[in-house]
């Protein structure tokens, strides 16, 4: 069987004017276009290849790489928006729609916006939505408290942050506890705060107690090794500003500052820290 919205591993059938036709086990065929055949690919070779419809409705192979597959979330940017929904890139030749009934407000060309991908039963097509809190699992949160997860942030709100973990669950990371640059659509490492008993989940973008020191306290080697051994930062240093320079609270500063003056490594002066 064909599937469409993921990567198929398929046969090379046979050569044609307008391509190649690539089978599975099934006896169904698709047709690879001429633009996208590898310049080595012979009949009898197995290949991977994204299955979606093309303009005409019609079942298509690419060996394009999408931006996003099914039951998965991305921010993409919005290419068109016309009379009947806005049109998204994800890297392939036909635009990927997003219908104003899974807008949560009308998209604007040219914005970049959190969708998910999934397979419309009523017209076989690929389809994505702006509603994405309807596809996070909720119940089997399968996590651990410190673990290291993927996050993508898809969200502004009051307490801070929303964002995607794993691609699979929503989770807060709480705006006083935000110490680097973040913005809808960010992909980076976070850390499992606490799962609470309605299943809701508090994420961290460094880790807990001590465990945060090292990768800490070698950011501000970096920054000092990169500023010919000075920064102008002490620990009577505003909080804001030490965010900005180190993307860090202030706290982790000055446990991180604390590790490397003990082995020596620094000297603390009253105008900031050197590099011995």
């Amino acid at each position: 069987m064909l599937h469409l919205g993921i990567k198929n591993t398929l046969r090379i059938l046979r050569g044609t004017t307008v391509g190649m036709f690539l089978g599975d086990e099934e006896g169904n065929d698709v047709l690879l276009p001429k633009k996208y055949v590898p310049e080595d690919a012979i009949v009898g070779d197995d290949i991977e290849v994204f299955i979606y419809k093309d303009s005409e409705d019609r079942i298509i192979a690419t060996t394009l790489e999408p931006k996003i597959q099914l039951n998965e979330f991305a921010c993409l940017q919005v290419r068109a928006v016309t009379g009947i929904g806005a049109f998204l890139d994800w890297g392939l030749e036909k635009d990927l729609f997003v219908p104003f009934r899974e807008q949560n407000k009308k998209m604007e060309e040219g914005k970049w916006y959190v969708v998910y991908l999934y397979l419309d039963e009523e017209t076989d097509r690929l389809v994505a939505s702006c509603k994405i809190n309807r596809y996070f699992e909720k119940e089997n949160i399968d996590l651990a408290i410190g673990q290291e997860v993927d996050l993508l942030v898809f969200e502004e709100t009051d307490m801070g942050m929303n964002v995607i973990i794993n691609g699979k669950y929503k989770g807060l990371i709480y705006e006083n506890q935000i110490f680097q640059r973040i913005k809808i659509g960010t992909q980076t490492k976070g850390y499992i705060k606490n799962i609470r008993e309605d299943k809701r989940i508090d994420v961290s973008l460094q880790k807990q107690g001590y465990e945060n020191v090292e990768p800490n306290a070698e950011r501000i080697l970096e920054k000092l090794k990169a500023n010919n051994g000075f920064l102008d930062i002490t620990d009577k240093s505003d909080a804001n500003y030490v965010m900005y320079q180190l993307e860090m609270s202030k706290k982790t500063f000055k446990k991180a500052i604390g590790a490397l003056y003990r082995q020596r490594i620094i000297r603390l002066e009253d105008d900031g820290i050197y590099l011995v």
